[in-house]
């Protein structure tokens, strides 16, 4: 394969990564509001009904963590984690898109040690038979595992972020460096906002 059909595959399994991780984020976001209603409908029928479901705050506990490491992946393909630019804006551009990459390796390098440690968890848990000192006994090794895979995944997309990143960044293409895991511009974040708020006024017209 020729270092353009590479760009071409590497594109296509990027984007493919962002279609799965949006689902993921949608997904995480309804762990999030089936919670929310289980705890409501929890103090409803405590209060006026004298009587609770159980288990209501452990399981909005497994909710909230499972979908923050499923939304890391989409998050980071957004160029939505934070970075401290106040001095990144006035370098230039070759030193800039360097330092981007580098805190992609970072980034690659943490998840990769958190990820390793946090399957140190699961497999106690699975090994030990451990379950939640509450009246569900839930397995803990199941919302543990589902916590990790969320992480794996997370290495798997900063993986394909960095290879490109890496190629783009050898063949000089310091422009497309930047657009896989550069700091989002003003100019960016303005037009998302005006295409965001476009769709909001064709959704209201509709």
């Amino acid at each position: 394969m020729t270092s353009s059909e590479h760009f071409r595959a590497l594109g296509r399994l990027l984007r493919c990564a962002e279609s799965f991780s949006r689902a993921a984020v949608w997904a995480g976001g309804a762990l999030i509001l089936a919670s929310v209603l289980l705890i409501s409908f929890d103090v409803v029928a405590r209060k006026l009904f004298g009587f609770t479901t159980g288990g209501a705050d452990e399981l909005s506990s497994y909710a909230f963590a499972i979908s923050t490491t499923w939304a890391l992946a989409f998050a980071t393909l957004q160029r939505a984690n934070v970075r401290v630019d106040v001095l990144y804006q006035f370098l230039p551009v070759r030193i800039s898109a360097l330092l981007d990459w580098i805190a992609l390796v970072a980034l690659g390098v943490f998840m990769a040690y958190l990820t390793y440690y946090a399957l140190e968890i699961v497999q106690t848990s699975w090994t030990s038979r451990s379950a939640a000192n509450t009246p569900l006994a839930t397995p803990l090794w199941i919302p543990q595992g589902l916590w990790w895979l969320g992480l794996v995944w997370m290495c798997i997309t900063v993986a394909l972020m960095l290879v490109r990143a890496s190629l783009a960044l050898v063949t000089g293409d310091l422009a497309l460096v930047k657009s896989i895991c550069g700091v989002r511009s003003t100019q960016e974040e303005a037009e998302e906002e005006a295409a965001a708020g476009e769709r909001m006024v064709k959704g209201d017209a509709a």
